[in-house]
């Protein structure tokens, strides 16, 4: 298997498990958070959600390109991007504050995953970028649309995504992309993050939640993300990305 479920006590998490490949995202991976957000969406019970990776190395790497490089065309890599689109959009309106434990390495379609939730916990050792550019690509999964719609300021997220670069946890937190940074074990950086919010009541963070997810709706947000799946999918069947892919695949060999 590779992804966890979890909830106890009334904190709901998900886990990529797939340490050997940077936690990357395949087709398994999918129906799992597929899974997890079909079984928490409507149930009462759960306050808070938190998307996670296993190990202290990456949080998530992005899609798994050993996987997704055998989709060749717009049209073969439309249905993939768009199935991870419409999922962070339901991940991101889900009516629980959401928590990315950016526990490692969060890069390309990791830190759109992160995007798609309220709060981004961050180690003090993790690097992220959005490093679509690199391959002759954009975001796919819906992340700029979110990144664009949650920071507000233009030319820093701008630059963010069309720089493609890595950057320190620290130097996501000075830009905003970061919520926190703790130091120490994933558990004691959540701990400590979620300890001011479970005193307060869960109907209060689902009550705001709820503002924000209206605002989204009425900006027609998801519609948004599918169209950027879809201008993503028109650069995928690209020569160039299927080079800069090759090498980089040749490079990890």
């Amino acid at each position: 298997m590779s992804y966890l479920i979890k909830v106890e006590k009334s904190i709901a998490t998900f886990t990529i498990d797939r340490p050997e490949m940077r936690n990357a995202v395949n087709t398994e991976v999918v129906n799992g958070l597929e899974s997890f957000i079909n079984q928490i969406e409507d149930d009462a019970s759960v306050s808070f959600a938190i998307i996670t990776g296993t190990g202290e190395q990456a949080f998530c790497s992005g899609g798994d390109l050993s996987e997704y490089h055998s989709l060749r065309t717009a049209e073969e890599s439309f249905p993939m991007l768009s199935r991870m689109a419409g999922l962070l959009h339901r991940l991101a309106t889900l009516t629980i504050p959401t928590v990315a434990l950016v526990n490692g390495t969060a890069v390309g379609g990791g830190c759109e995953l992160a995007m798609a939730c309220d709060y981004r916990v961050v180690s003090n050792k993790a690097r992220a970028g959005f490093i679509q550019g690199t391959l002759a690509i954009t975001t796919g999964w819906g992340g700029a649309t979110l990144l664009f719609e949650k920071d507000g300021k233009h030319d820093r997220v701008f630059r963010l995504l069309s720089e493609a670069k890595i950057h320190t946890a620290n130097e996501m937190l000075e830009m905003g992309w970061a919520t926190e940074i703790y130091e120490g074990s994933a558990e004691e950086g959540l701990s400590q993050f979620l300890e001011k919010m479970l005193a307060v009541q869960p109907s209060v963070h689902k009550a705001y939640k709820t503002i924000a997810v209206r605002k989204w709706t009425a900006d027609f947000i998801k519609d948004r993300m599918i169209e950027e799946a879809r201008q993503c999918s028109i650069l995928w069947e690209s020569e160039a990305h299927h080079e800069a892919v090759e090498r980089f695949l040749a490079g990890n060999k």
